[in-house]
């Protein structure tokens, strides 16, 4: 039975003519399906599904997303993280660390999800905040903290308050997929694709509420602070009033940015 599926070019490059054809006529693809993006059923049969190629070093893994949640796409993933997808789409997933890649002075960005309510509505959020200090590239060491005028520079804004949604970053986007975050985008050089800003170990687990948040907005909201101004807070009230604390010091930049593909 045909299904409604769309297979970008990219895709069906990617796999073959035959092989693309096969998954249009039915033969190769599932009817029902549980999202990769917001992980609630679907069912090619009866709504429009992408096809959402995730490819690492020597493996690659077909997935299926309700269209309205990810276009048909390849997605270029580190091979432990993709193996790391298998595992907990077959159910041998283990605990995922909350630690990220390395950033360029090679501390490693901590980075927690939570709902943040800013204008009377609860809003995704991650708050990003290395682990020390970050100096900017070619600088001498122990020479201080360039993270916060690194971010301005490439187009956060300071926070002084947390009252109102912070602007949009044009070409940053957050990759939510299998119901787990993947990586934050950023413009490549010279207008060439984004590449990773940061990029988990492993997918990091995210509450369903935060899902049911972002799947809604379709954006997410990230602040990010020097090492030492947030900590790790086991509760989302004291994560909002650390974040308001830093805030009142001058030391949170954040920006709004869509999942990546919408």
């Amino acid at each position: 039975m045909p299904r409604m599926l769309d297979v970008s070019d990219d895709v069906r490059a990617e796999i073959g003519d035959e092989e693309a054809d096969r998954l249009l006529a039915g033969e190769n693809t599932p009817g029902s399906y549980d999202c990769t993006s917001c992980r609630t059923p679907g069912d090619s049969g009866q709504e429009r599904t992408s096809t959402v190629l995730f490819v690492g070093e020597e493996t690659a893994v077909l997935a299926f997303a309700h269209a309205s949640c990810l276009p048909s796409q390849i997605v270029t993933v580190s091979e432990e993280q993709l193996q790391g997808a298998v595992r907990s789409i077959t159910g041998d997933g283990g605990d995922v660390p909350a630690e990220a890649a390395p950033a360029p002075s090679q501390a490693v960005l901590g980075v927690t999800s939570g709902l943040v309510l800013i204008e009377g509505e609860l809003r995704p959020a991650l708050v990003v905040e290395p682990t020390g200090p970050i100096a900017r590239p070619g600088a001498a060491p122990g020479g201080g903290d360039d993270f916060l005028p690194l971010l301005i520079e490439q187009g956060f804004m300071p926070v002084a308050s947390l009252d109102t949604v912070p602007p949009v970053l044009h070409g940053w986007s957050v990759l939510l997929a299998m119901g787990q975050l993947h990586a934050v985008f950023q413009p490549g050089p010279h207008g060439s694709a984004p590449v990773a800003w940061w990029q988990a170990h492993q997918p990091l687990q995210v509450t369903e509420d935060w899902r049911t948040a972002v799947n809604k907005t379709q954006t997410v909201l990230l602040f990010a602070a020097p090492a030492g101004s947030i900590g790790r807070q086991p509760r989302e009230d004291l994560l909002r009033d650390a974040l308001d604390n830093a805030a009142a010091r001058g030391l949170l930049a954040a920006g709004s940015m869509p999942l990546a593909g919408t």
